[in-house]
C-alpha cells in the first residue's frame, strides 16, 4: 500500500500562458499522461510547473512569448501558475520565531488543501500568493499583515490574549473572539507582505523536488550527454559546496607546493645562470580557475566491446538519458532533503522500439506507486494509452476555451482506449472500427443505422463463385477487415475508414446516451 506522502499535487490551473488564455484546470493522480493532438498544450503544462517549481532556474525560463497572444492584445499581461496541495505535513509551522501554523493562520482551504498561487506581471519576477478560506470580517481581516503594535490596538476590552509579545497568539485571540462572525472567504494573500516574513522560504522546505525531462533533449552524436551522461553527474556532483571546499583546500596545498618548487627552481637556475633566471616567472592557476571536470574526463559507461555511448543508437542513447536523468533526479531530492519528488517526462517513447516502450511504460507506473512520487507524461502513441488505466489519462481537447477530461468521462456509453485514442490524436485504425460495428450490432440497431445511406458495390466470394452485394461504407469496410482473403474489392482508404468512424461515433452518441 501506497503511504502518504508530503506536498502531493492535487490540482494545477495555468492561465495567460501561451495556448491557455483562461483558466485552465488539471486533476492529477500518482501516474498522469496527458494526451491530445499536436501542439494542442500537453508540454505547456509541464512546462509551467517546472516554472513554477524551479523558479525560473530549471529547465525552462518565462519569457514574454509566453504570454497569451489574446490576453496580451486584450492588455492583460499577467499570467498565473497555481498548484492546490494536498496530504499536507501534520504540522507546517510558517514561522519558527512565532510559532504557528498555516491551519492556525486561515491560510488554507475549505478543503484543508494548500494552494500555491504565482503571478508572472509581463512574464517578470514572480509574486506569490496563498489562496485560502480566510477571514474577511473587517474587524479580523488582513491580521497577517499587521505588526505588532498594531494588533495590540485591536485588542479592546473583552478580548483575552494569554502573550501581547506574539503576533500569532494575538491574532488567535482576535479571531477566537469572531469566531461566529469570521465571514470566511476564499481569498488571495501576497506572501510577501505577512507578518512572517520567512513563510515562504519554510513551504519551499515542505514542497516536492520537480524534475523535468524533454522530448527534444539533446542527443546528437556530438552532444556531452550522449557521449557521456557520466560527464552531466560529475558537473552536478562538483556543485556541492562542501565538496568544492574541501577540492579548493587541495587546490590551495597544492599551489603552495608548485610555488616553493618554481621558486627553488628559479634560485637553482640563479646559481648557474642569472641571466635567464631573471627572466623566467612561474605562471601558476589560482585554485578558483581549475576546472575540476576536467579531472574526471575519462569517467564513462560504455557497452561490453567498449562502444561509446555516442555510438549507439539513438533509442538506446535516449534511453540511457532516461534513466541517468532518473538517478539524478533521486540524488538531487536526498541532497537538498525534500520530502517528495515529481518526474515529469515528455514523450518517453520516442525513438523506442515498442518492447522498450512497453517496459517503459510499466516502469512509470512501478515508479508511481513508490512512497512520495507523482509521475506526469505526455505521450503522441496509441500503444502507449492501450496500456494504461481510465484514470491514468488526461486528454486535452480544443474548442473556444481549452477543455481537461478525465477519461472515464467518454463520449461513448461504454468505456473505450480506442476512443480515447481517437479524441487525441484525430483518427483511429481497424480495431477502432470493428470496436463501434460491433457495438451497434450488439445493440441491434445496425438496421436502423444503415437507414437512408448511400451504398457501394461489394463482391462477396462464396464457394460457387463471386456474389455481387450492395454495402454501406460501414459494412464495406467491416467485410474487408475480417475477410483479408477476398481481393476482388478495391481496398478501403484511410479516409473512407476515418469516415466510417466519426459516422459510427455520431450514430453511438445520439442513440445511447
Amino acid at each position: 500500500m501506497k503511504m502518504k506522502m508530503k506536498m502531493k499535487i492535487k490540482t494545477v490551473r495555468v492561465e495567460n500562458f501561451r495556448a491557455y488564455k483562461k483558466e485552465t484546470t488539471f486533476e492529477l493522480n500518482d501516474l498522469n499522461v496527458i494526451v491530445g493532438k499536436n501542439d494542442i498544450g500537453k508540454s505547456t503544462i509541464l512546462e509551467a510547473l517546472d516554472i513554477f517549481f524551479n523558479e525560473n532556474k530549471g529547465t525552462i525560463k518565462i519569457d514574454k512569448d509566453d504570454v497569451n497572444k489574446k490576453c496580451k492584445a486584450e492588455g492583460n499581461t499577467e499570467t498565473k501558475i497555481s498548484v492546490v496541495f494536498e496530504e499536507l505535513p501534520e504540522a507546517l509551522t510558517i514561522d519558527a520565531t512565532n510559532p504557528t501554523t498555516l491551519e492556525s493562520e486561515y491560510l488554507l482551504k475549505s478543503d484543508n488543501t494548500l494552494e500555491i498561487v504565482k503571478k508572472y506581471p509581463n512574464a517578470g519576477k514572480e509574486k506569490v500568493f496563498i489562496k485560502a478560506n480566510h477571514p474577511t470580517n473587517a474587524f479580523c481581516s488582513d491580521l497577517l499583515l499587521k505588526k505588532n503594535p498594531e494588533l495590540k490596538k485591536l485588542l479592546t476590552e473583552g478580548i483575552e490574549c494569554e502573550d501581547k509579545t506574539k503576533n500569532a497568539t494575538i491574532r488567535k485571540a482576535l479571531w477566537n473572539h469572531f469566531s461566529t462572525d469570521l465571514q470566511l472567504n476564499e481569498i488571495e494573500i501576497e506572501i510577501a507582505k505577512l507578518d512572517a516574513k520567512n513563510t515562504w522560504e519554510q513551504l519551499k522546505k515542505h514542497m516536492p523536488l520537480y524534475s523535468l525531462f524533454q522530448s527534444d533533449r539533446k542527443n546528437s552524436d556530438g552532444d556531452s550527454e550522449v557521449q557521456n551522461p557520466m560527464k552531466l553527474a560529475v558537473e552536478e556532483i562538483l556543485k556541492n559546496a562542501e565538496l568544492r571546499e574541501s577540492l579548493n583546500k587541495v587546490a590551495q596545498e597544492v599551489e603552495k607546493k608548485l610555488i616553493e618548487v618554481s621558486n627553488k627552481t628559479l634560485e637553482k637556475l640563479n646559481e648557474m645562470n642569472p641571466e635567464i633566471a631573471e627572466s623566467l616567472t612561474p605562471i601558476i592557476p589560482s585554485p578558483e580557475s581549475l576546472k575540476w571536470a576536467d579531472v574526471f574526463k575519462s569517467v564513462s559507461i560504455t557497452g561490453d566491446e567498449d562502444i561509446p555511448i555516442n555510438k549507439r543508437g539513438s533509442g538506446v542513447k535516449r534511453l540511457i538519458l532516461l534513466n541517468f536523468f532518473r538517478a539524478e533526479a533521486e540524488r538531487r531530492q536526498r541532497e537538498t532533503n525534500v520530502p517528495s519528488i515529481i518526474y515529469a517526462i515528455e514523450e518517453p517513447e520516442t525513438s523506442q522500439h515498442p518492447n522498450h516502450q512497453r517496459k517503459l511504460i510499466q516502469a512509470f507506473i512501478e515508479l508511481s506507486k513508490a512512497e512520495k512520487t507523482q509521475v506526469i507524461l505526455t505521450t503522441h502513441s496509441p500503444a502507449i494509452v492501450k496500456m494504461l488505466d481510465f484514470e491514468h489519462l488526461k486528454l486535452i481537447k480544443d474548442g473556444e476555451e481549452k477543455e481537461v477530461i478525465n477519461i472515464e468521462r467518454s463520449n461513448l456509453p461504454y468505456p473505450s482506449l480506442n476512443e480515447v485514442n481517437y479524441l487525441a490524436f484525430g483518427e483511429s485504425n481497424d480495431e477502432y472500427h470493428n470496436e463501434l460495428y460491433g457495438f451497434i450490432e450488439s445493440e441491434e440497431m445496425l438496421a436502423t443505422y444503415k437507414q437512408e445511406k448511400t451504398t457501394m458495390l461489394y463482391k462477396r466470394q462464396l464457394r460457387s463463385g463471386i456474389r455481387e452485394e450492395q454495402k454501406i461504407l460501414s459494412e464495406y469496410i467491416r467485410h474487408q477487415i475480417h475477410h483479408p482473403e477476398n481481393t476482388e474489392n478495391n481496398r478501403f482508404t484511410n479516409e473512407q475508414l476515418q469516415e466510417s468512424i466519426e459516422e459510427m461515433r455520431v450514430f453511438i452518441t445520439n442513440n445511447f446516451e
